[in-house]
């Protein structure tokens, strides 16, 4: 079973900083200027002390809503729209040299990239891309992107749903490499390890976390 829906009091999401020390919860955001955050899915940290992460939206009745990419510096003081809309965007990345955002797309089944010209600034090839990106990758047939994370050679590893394991692809879409796993509800992976090349995986519809030797490094969130 998979819990759908959101629950009676939903009211909207939010960024959370944690101290896993005396487990105090501090919120950073609930909103970005008028637009009330509706699901924040994933994130990813810069070297400017500031981070962007997925908003993956909600369906509501009939209604879908989009969603969008944020980025915000971690002290909490700035907040700001980096992409809209998107349908789902859930992964999110960095490539090793910080200069390129990846974006996966759950319900379309596509890495969306963009060039970062500054901390929070994209440059936008327009119309007519619907999401201001480029298209990365896509996957053939009735797949589903998660969560990402990327390699330290700038691979791109994605959980994808339905397929159930991770697929590996390179900046330029070439598909690299496609590693099973046991759970067709593969969500989220990132890399650890003495040596970065252990790959912490969950398998959402076991309810499980799992490490996987993996043969090249990754980077870290």
């Amino acid at each position: 079973l998979r819990p759908v829906g959101k629950a009676d009091d939903y009211s909207g999401g939010r960024i959370e900083k944690i101290d896993p020390e005396t487990g105090r919860v501090e919120r950073l955001y609930d909103r970005c200027g008028d637009v009330v955050l509706s699901a924040p899915n994933d994130i990813v940290f810069d070297a400017h002390g500031g981070f962007y992460f997925t908003d993956h939206g909600h369906r509501r009745g009939r209604k879908l809503e989009f969603g969008a990419v944020y980025y915000a510096r971690a002290d909490g003081s700035f907040i700001r729209e980096v992409a809209f809309p998107l349908i789902g965007p859930n992964g999110i990345g960095l490539s090793p040299d910080g200069g390129t955002l990846y974006v996966a797309e759950t319900s379309s089944g596509r890495l969306w990239s963009w060039r970062i010209t500054g901390p929070g600034e994209v440059a936008r090839p327009g119309w007519p891309s619907p999401t201001g990106g480029d298209l990365a990758a896509g996957l053939p047939g009735f797949q589903r992107y998660d969560s990402l994370a990327v390699e330290a050679g700038g691979n791109i590893a994605i959980a994808t749903l339905r397929l159930g394991g991770i697929v590996v692809v390179s900046p330029d879409g070439r598909e690299v490499e496609r590693r099973p796993t046991p759970d067709p509800y593969t969500t989220n992976l990132c890399f650890g390890g003495p040596d970065m090349r252990t790959a912490f995986v969950t398998l959402s519809g076991s309810g499980r976390l799992v490490s996987v030797p993996w043969s090249r490094p990754g980077l870290a969130l």
